[in-house]
């Protein structure tokens, strides 16, 4: 596949004042991070009951509509894992105009995640500092919720991202996956197998080719016709990617998605004292722009060209879709400019789109 044309980019000093920024930065940005998501999230979960006027402003243009994955996309835009970690909010993020949500990350067991304070904003940045720790309800918990979602004529493509629980042992991981691919797979569009998040303890060691082939094998095996796809963090060395590039085409996966945040702090404005402050954590947002650009560039000079890649990483404005999309990425995600941007975050995507002219070309 190819992709047309390119676009230039406003500066966040440049782009305009809306409502919702005006709310983020009297109100929103005062408030506790992820006291503000779940206030949002009540929000997006409410928007289907509106009857559709919602989704009569916010969906993408037929023009924009991208076959990957052996199915149609809406667009070639969508929010990333972390956001819906429950699978409680597809639809409502579906009227908001993101051409799939990818749910997760969920766990074979319901976990609590790490201690709060968890996630911090960087916002002179653009960035977010999260360690979340997989957070979430359990696999068995968002199959009900998927299957319902998937009920609606109306609705994004709706991807489960799944991860290891916090207290199943690195050498058990596999059953883990396992477990809740069997589960999540009959109902979902694809399978995504998050072995990058930062955040639990062990789990990057997972990108390990040794440990990495058995594990993708069993997943692939459980996911049967469901399209799979591997998550990579961004602080890999090239080796490190083509190596799980060609493991990933072996063995016959759909694709890859690159990336997940990082543990990286360089190029940051804020004050290295209150970053320090913050703590760990996976950093996500405009720093990680330039490299999640590069590690796309860098599969792609190995991939073949039908291997969908889904690219994420410091997206924000439609000019920063186009640029993955003119890299080579299949589709292309966000999620925190979501906190900067607000609820017509993905619509606007969508119209800058259009305004360029952009189209999927066999």
């Amino acid at each position: 596949m190819t992709q047309t044309p390119t676009a230039t980019s406003a500066s966040p000093s440049s782009a305009p004042v809306t409502p919702y920024k005006v709310l983020f930065s009297t109100v929103l940005k005062r408030m506790d991070p992820e006291r503000a998501h779940h206030l949002a999230f009540t929000v997006i979960r409410a928007l289907p009951l509106l009857g559709g006027l919602v989704r009569a402003v916010c969906k993408p243009h037929e023009s924009l509509r991208v076959h990957a994955l052996g199915m149609d996309f809406p667009s070639p835009f969508g929010l990333a894992a972390g956001f819906d970690k429950n699978a409680a909010g597809i639809l409502g993020l579906g009227e908001l105009g993101f051409g799939h949500v990818e749910v997760g990350t969920v766990t074979r067991h319901a976990q609590d995640g790490n201690p709060k304070p968890r996630m911090f904003r960087l916002v002179p940045d653009r960035g977010l500092i999260n360690r979340m720790g997989f957070n979430n309800e359990g696999s068995a918990a968002a199959v009900p919720r998927i299957e319902r979602a998937r009920m609606k004529r109306t609705r994004p493509v709706i991807g489960a991202n799944i991860g290891k629980s916090r207290v199943t042992d690195v050498a058990d991981a596999t059953g883990d996956y396992v477990w809740s691919a069997e589960r999540l797979a009959p109902i979902s569009d694809y399978l995504a197998v998050n072995v990058s998040s930062p955040n639990t303890p062990g789990l990057r060691g997972l990108q390990e080719l040794e440990l990495l082939e058995p594990l993708l094998a069993a997943v692939k095996r459980a996911a049967g016709e469901t399209p799979l796809l591997v998550k990579i963090a961004p602080d890999m060395e090239d080796e490190q990617i083509d190596g799980i590039v060609a493991l990933a085409v072996r063995l016959g996966l759909d694709g890859i998605i690159a990336t997940n945040t990082t543990i990286s702090r360089e190029g940051l404005t804020a004050q290295a004292a209150e970053v320090a402050a913050m703590g760990a954590g996976g950093l996500s947002g405009a720093p990680l722009a330039d490299r999640s650009l590069a590690v796309l560039e860098r599969i792609r000079q190995t991939a073949p060209a039908d291997f969908c890649v889904i690219a994420v990483g410091g997206v924000t404005s439609a000019a920063d879709v186009l640029a993955r999309l003119a890299a080579g990425a299949t589709l292309v995600q966000g999620f925190t400019a979501f906190i900067y941007e607000g609820p017509l975050w993905a619509r606007d995507i969508n119209r800058g789109l259009r305004r360029a002219g952009w189209r999927q070309r066999s």
